[in-house]
C-alpha cells in the first residue's frame, strides 16, 4: 500500500470518528439518553402486550379520576 492511501484512510477515519463523537456529545446534552422509565418498564413487563395493557389501565384510571372530579365540581350543596 502506498503512503498516500494510508494517509487518506487515516484522515477519513479521523473525520468520521469526529462526527460520531460530536453526535454522541450532542445526544448527551440534549437528553437523548435520559429515558429512565424505559429501562424500569422493561424490568416490570415481559413483553409489549403487558406494557400496552399497563398503559391502557393507567389511562382508564386517569379517565375515572377526571370523571370523579367533574362530578364533584358539578355538585353544589344548597
Amino acid at each position: 500500500m502506498s503512503s498516500g492511501i494510508v494517509a487518506m484512510m487515516l484522515g477519513a477515519s479521523l473525520f468520521l470518528g469526529g462526527i460520531a463523537l460530536v453526535a454522541f456529545l450532542w445526544g448527551l446534552r440534549s437528553g437523548q439518553f435520559d429515558d429512565e422509565e424505559k429501562f424500569l418498564n422493561a424490568v416490570k413487563f415481559d413483553n409489549e402486550d403487558d406494557l400496552q395493557s399497563a398503559v391502557e389501565a393507567q389511562k382508564k384510571k386517569e379517565e375515572l379520576l377526571m370523571k370523579k372530579r367533574a362530578k364533584k365540581e358539578q355538585y353544589k350543596p344548597e
